[in-house]
């Protein structure tokens, strides 16, 4: 598996050097520096983000700000990318990232609890990114699809990807994992693929991403 990884990076894109240092920064610095997305996902964020040529993007769980970075590389000028981080002592290595990569004007930080920050938004958003706290992913699709905000957060049209939802493997053995994380996640999974308003695909990229549609 090492073998077949370093092949699919070799075989991809190379980083650019910002993103490179940021990769490096994380790993010195960051307590769990596996979170970061890494250059083949941000690259095919950036892409989906390319192909897209969403107006508004949220995302929820910034961490060091890999994958904000790598969607805003691929939006339009005038586009907007809001981005919530819950731990503030993440705040100065992101921000500081976000104003050497040139794309600042793009990107709103908000640092708190993503299920406080997202109905004082006040967008409609054509793509968000789900990255957040694993046991709150079924919290942030019933705001996303059923919030009462005046003005709805998803739109039919809307896409919707959310990371690690396989999880390690561990969604697919129910009777071995029953730990908080590994419940929400499954519960997430179940409430996209029971919900007639969407229609999803499972992908496994890295730990698993399901990308979802808006009808």
């Amino acid at each position: 598996m090492e073998r077949l990884e370093r092949y699919i990076h070799e075989m991809s894109s190379p980083e650019e050097e910002l993103m490179a240092e940021l990769t490096r920064t994380t790993n010195q610095r960051a307590i769990h520096p596996q979170m970061l997305s890494g250059p083949v996902q941000g690259r095919f964020l950036g892409m989906l983000v390319e192909m897209m040529r969403p107006r508004r993007v949220l995302e929820i769980g910034t961490f060091t700000g890999y994958s904000a970075l790598s969607m805003a590389a691929g939006m339009e000028a005038d586009a907007i990318l809001d981005t919530i981080e819950a731990d503030d002592e993440q705040e100065e290595m992101i921000r500081s990232f976000v104003e050497r990569s040139g794309f600042g004007d793009r990107i709103r930080l908000h640092i708190g609890s993503a299920l406080d920050v997202m109905p004082t938004l006040g967008e409609t958003y054509d793509l968000v990114f789900i990255d957040g706290d694993k046991r709150e992913y079924p919290a942030y699709y019933r705001m996303l699809m059923d919030g009462g905000q005046t003005l709805p957060l998803v739109r039919s049209g809307s896409y919707l990807i959310a990371d690690n939802i396989l999880w390690y493997g561990k969604v697919a053995e129910p009777e071995r994992h029953r730990d908080p994380h590994t419940a929400a996640i499954r519960e997430f999974n179940r409430m996209v693929r029971e919900d007639e308003r969407v229609e999803n695909v499972v992908l496994p990229l890295r730990d698993g991403l399901n990308l979802i549609r808006v009808k």
